[in-house]
């Protein structure tokens, strides 16, 4: 008896690696903007490894975080390499999460029978955001620590409770130790581990349930010829694909590790000076640019949350039968200009607050339009012929 037939008897493993990976059925349609799916998780799995390393050098305390960080950059054997890692590992991640949202709107994938899968995702990005949030303060810089003044900030404007819920999230009046100590809890074993991990593979397992979508958006028997075994040839075109893209990612680690890290967060915190724009990362200045074209506070942050939650309500706001915008030209044009739309939003997001004030409204409202017009598209749009599953 074989090690493996040994285990095969008390633990199905063999049946699961064929049914999950190797003979699982997936649309031979399928193009490159399937692959960034497999490209988060890579980056994902960069991030935990860096980070259980950093976590055996790093000091969670107001007096020490700062130097510890240093300490790992200037004495620890490879430690810049490890942290360059871990700092430029997060936009390389959210590029792909944003990119794989995006090919779910253009393709349809949020639709029935894949509207869990869908929320289960929405759920991953906010844990994410959560994660990077509570991330940014560990190294105790300018930017990370009035960054996060201004975050934990944003509760207050929750009703009746705002006030103190904002002093339970920071563990005191303002942000110290309490909160360092929290936060490096929370970012280093609760959410990555327990949190995203297990959103993760329920991700995968509601999606192979239900099976992959594809750019048809029609379902495939997953015995018919429109469909082929996951490996090799999807296997195959994921690692060219994460290669090609984590060359990229290797060059900026290597070449320009400070890309996309603020130059101030290398002067130590210091509560008594403010800085004179205070700009979250890249991949939240969309939202920021919500909650600063919105003048009052508590709209400004209810703009800024709903945005992210209006997408759970995709599934029920596009009633159109046919998925796919390549046979939906109006929906085609409309996203679109949704994707302009956010990215207008991220440049205006990055510009000092106040500059360009009628257009951040503009924009705003283009973004909370798009949701709005999405259900009167099936009265009155001619959607293409959908392609039979032999022609696939």
């Amino acid at each position: 008896m074989t090690i493996r037939e040994w285990i095969d008897r008390r633990f199905p493993w063999t049946e699961f690696i064929e049914r999950h990976v190797t003979q699982y059925p997936t649309p031979r349609n399928l193009n490159y903007w399937w692959n960034f799916g497999s490209l988060a998780g890579l980056f994902l799995m960069v991030q935990i490894l860096t980070g259980v390393w950093l976590t055996m050098y790093y000091k969670p305390d107001t007096e020490l975080a700062f130097d510890s960080v240093q300490y790992i950059v200037r004495n620890v054997h490879y430690g810049w390499l490890i942290r360059s890692l871990h700092a430029v590992a997060p936009t390389g991640f959210f590029l792909a999460v944003y990119l794989h949202v995006a090919r779910s709107l253009y393709y349809g994938s949020y639709k029935a029978p894949r509207e869990l899968v869908w929320w289960i995702g929405i759920a991953i990005y906010l844990s994410l955001m959560t994660e990077a949030f509570m991330g940014y303060l560990l190294p105790w810089g300018q930017m990370s620590y009035w960054g996060a003044t201004v975050v934990t900030n944003f509760f207050s404007a929750v009703p009746f409770i705002g006030p103190d819920l904002v002093v339970w999230l920071r563990g005191d009046f303002a942000i110290g130790n309490p909160t360092l100590g929290r936060f490096f809890s929370l970012h280093t074993t609760l959410i990555p581990i327990a949190v995203i991990g297990g959103l993760v593979a329920m991700h995968l397992i509601a999606l192979h349930r239900v099976g992959s979508g594809n750019p048809a958006g029609i379902d495939l028997d997953k015995k018919g010829a429109a469909v082929i075994p996951f490996a090799p040839y999807c296997i195959t075109r994921d690692l060219w694909f994460n290669a090609l893209f984590f060359t990229l990612f290797l060059y900026i680690v290597f070449f320009q590790p400070d890309l996309f890290l603020e130059p101030i967060n290398y002067e130590p915190a210091d509560p008594l000076v403010t800085p004179h724009d205070i700009v979250p990362e890249w991949y939240f200045l969309p939202f920021y640019a919500i909650l600063r074209s919105i003048p009052w506070k508590r709209g400004g942050v209810a703009a800024m949350f709903g945005s992210v939650l209006i997408l759970a309500f995709l599934p029920y706001l596009d009633r159109s039968p046919v998925s796919s915008a390549r046979y939906r030209p109006v929906k085609r044009v409309l996203t679109w200009l949704f994707f302009l739309d956010v990215l207008l939003l991220g440049y205006i997001g990055l510009q000092p607050p106040g500059s360009m004030p009628l257009i951040g409204i503009a924009a705003t409202s283009g973004y909370f339009l798009y949701f709005l017009i999405l259900p009167l598209i099936p009265a009155f749009e001619k959607v293409r012929p959908l392609p039979r599953e032999d022609e696939i």
